[in-house]
């Protein structure tokens, strides 16, 4: 039997405790003994980037937002896409996550975060949300547990009325906000509508062979 490797460990600001795992070939990251991220499940998370860039192919340079870098998934998926003029920025805000991606992680990480067109903002999305107007293309969250949060309470307020108020804000007419959760959620998609987006739910295997848990991505597009 291959054991578990404990990696590190890290303290989630206002949160709970986190630790990275490796076994055989796969890493995960635990909140106590439930798995919170593994390099088993990525389907969800790269449909997350795929399909919202898919909704903004008419755009010539789409700034996005990635709020998590988890494992990199999304990050990497959207580069994948091939979009050259890509502006990508994320916002992660437990910097041991980051230095896992760069340290134990980095044959995963493939140098992904020095990629001329990401940026790193090394705190939580919720401030940078707030500091833009009319400036994002897409806004991509994938914190927490999706709107039931368990990790960091303060992450309620993304998915707030007060939280979509100021999403709706920093994204530019006919921007996307693509919300990744772990289940669905009626009340969050009453919310986004009350938020005056138009709201379009999908369900999507976990893993990219399409087998696994099925997750939910909401994808909220800003009216004109």
């Amino acid at each position: 039997m291959i054991p578990y490797e404990h990696l590190g460990t890290a303290m989630v600001p206002g949160g709970v405790e986190i630790r990275l795992y490796k076994h055989d070939r796969d890493f995960m990251i635990l909140l106590k003994r439930d798995e919170l991220m593994s390099t088993r499940m990525r389907g969800s998370e790269e449909a997350l980037a795929v399909q919202t860039i898919e909704r903004l192919t008419h755009r010539p340079a789409p700034r996005i937002l990635i709020g998590g870098y988890g494992m990199g998934f999304t990050l990497r998926a959207a580069l994948a896409t091939g979009h050259r003029n890509l502006r990508l920025t994320v916002a992660e805000i437990v910097p041991e996550i980051i230095e896992w991606a760069r340290g134990p992680m980095a044959e995963l990480t493939a140098g992904c975060l020095e990629d001329r067109r990401v940026a790193l903002e090394l705190r939580d999305v919720a401030d940078v949300i707030g500091e833009a107007t009319d400036y994002y293309d897409g806004i991509l969250l994938d914190v927490d547990n999706g709107p039931d949060g368990v990790v960091r309470k303060a992450n309620d307020r993304l998915y707030s009325a007060q939280g979509l108020a100021a999403q709706r804000r920093a994204l530019r007419t006919g921007g996307v906000l693509a919300v990744w959760s772990a289940a669905p959620d009626a009340g969050f998609t009453r919310r986004l509508k009350s938020a005056g987006f138009a709201v379009e739910m999908v369900t999507i295997k976990a893993r990219a062979n399409g087998k696994g848990p099925r997750h939910t991505i909401w994808f909220a597009t800003k009216p004109a």
